[in-house]
């Protein structure tokens, strides 16, 4: 009866309403139900980095702080020059499960190694994801623009295995695993995501990435529910600049996947927006999505008008892995906020402001 008597009120509100006037309904995602003990703070480990990379962490602590978030971090002074991670810092992170980290530079030949593969390698973080979509107020050549890069991060080209055979003449080892194929579907499956895109050059490479295709196309029959087609990676750069839209999640050996990932990052509003990580069976670290330029730009670090958006959205990336879903939804919204109000952004984004600036607007905007 009840029921039956609040139609006719309903129907009163709704005509009496004005037409110019808003109809909204708040909304709440489904509830997520937690386990006991897991509002417990969890401990992340943070490598500040070099050059901007102390600015852009300082800014997720100050976010974190802000939403008194259930994390708190172990901080180690780490830089690009180093010969090597320190064992305090991989002995953190694999007590930790979970890192987030500022740009390491990395020198330019001389025979040193860099200290981003070397994280890579030592916690077997075989893949790499870069998030590259338009941010609702940031101008773009292209609309509709949302790409998931998921490169493998430890074998090929950037795994270092190179020798000189003799004076002059250098070879470089080349090889891929299935499993960076198994994850890029398995995402694909957990994301809603409805294609998967195989990015080769086994036209030229016949042996190694006939057999990077021969593992995707051998994954991509277990997920009959996701269309999978490949691309040589030539036509790939012209496609991604001419119709990205086309793109959902491509899936790439290493070398390729820099370009890949870094191209559609450029074409989605820049390096300074998109979000990132690295992750393997046991460890996962967080950072900036795609190379940042201005790692190491004195210059941007001294005047402190770095872009914090991308290492705050990776975080969010990092709440949602460590199971705090509210506070990553709250990070996200805010900056997307931020973003559509226009009145704060850094130079890469045509404004003015510095990098606090943006923070401070980004705890403003907190729901």
């Amino acid at each position: 009866m009840a029921t039956r008597r609040s139609i006719p009120l309903l129907k009163h509100l709704l005509s009496t309403r004005s037409q110019s006037e808003p109809f909204t309904i708040s909304k709440r995602c489904v509830t997520y139900m937690h386990r006991p003990g897991d509002g417990t703070p969890r401990p992340v480990t943070l490598i500040p980095g070099d050059g901007i990379g102390p600015l852009v962490t300082g800014a997720v602590e100050q976010l974190m702080e802000a939403m008194h978030a259930p994390v708190y971090f172990e901080k180690f002074d780490v830089h690009g020059d180093m010969k090597a991670v320190p064992t305090e810092v991989l002995e953190s992170i694999r007590k930790n499960k979970v890192c987030l980290k500022g740009g390491l530079v990395t020198p330019m030949g001389g025979g040193v190694s860099s200290l981003n593969v070397q994280l890579r390698k030592e916690l077997d973080l075989y893949a790499s994801l870069v998030n590259c979509f338009n941010l609702p107020g940031l101008p773009t050549r292209h609309d509709n623009v949302d790409i998931v890069v998921i490169r493998e991060n430890t074998e090929g080209e950037y795994a270092g295995l190179e020798h000189e055979v003799v004076p002059g003449v250098v070879e470089s080892l080349k090889f891929c695993s299935e499993r960076i194929a198994k994850y890029a579907f398995e995402y694909a499956y957990l994301n809603n995501r409805k294609q998967v895109t195989a990015v080769h050059k086994a036209n030229i490479m016949k042996l190694a990435d006939g057999l990077f295709l021969e593992s995707c196309r051998e994954v991509a029959t277990k997920y009959p529910g996701i269309k999978y087609n490949e691309i040589i990676v030539d036509n790939c750069c012209m496609q991604l600049v001419s119709k990205p839209e086309q793109f959902d999640v491509m899936v790439t050996p290493n070398l390729y996947g820099n370009l890949v990932a870094n191209t559609a990052a450029g074409i989605a509003g820049g390096t300074g927006v998109m979000p990132g990580g690295n992750v393997g069976a046991e460890h996962a670290v967080f950072e900036q999505g795609a190379s940042a330029g201005n790692v190491g730009n004195e210059k941007v670090a001294a005047q402190k008008t770095a872009n914090p958006v991308a290492l705050l959205l990776s975080s969010a990336m990092m709440l949602r892995h460590l199971q705090f879903p509210a506070f990553a939804d709250r990070l996200e919204n805010a900056v997307e906020k931020v973003i559509l109000e226009g009145k704060y952004r850094t130079k890469d984004l045509g404004g003015t402001s510095t990098t606090q600036e943006v923070v401070d607007a980004v705890i403003d905007a907190l729901d």
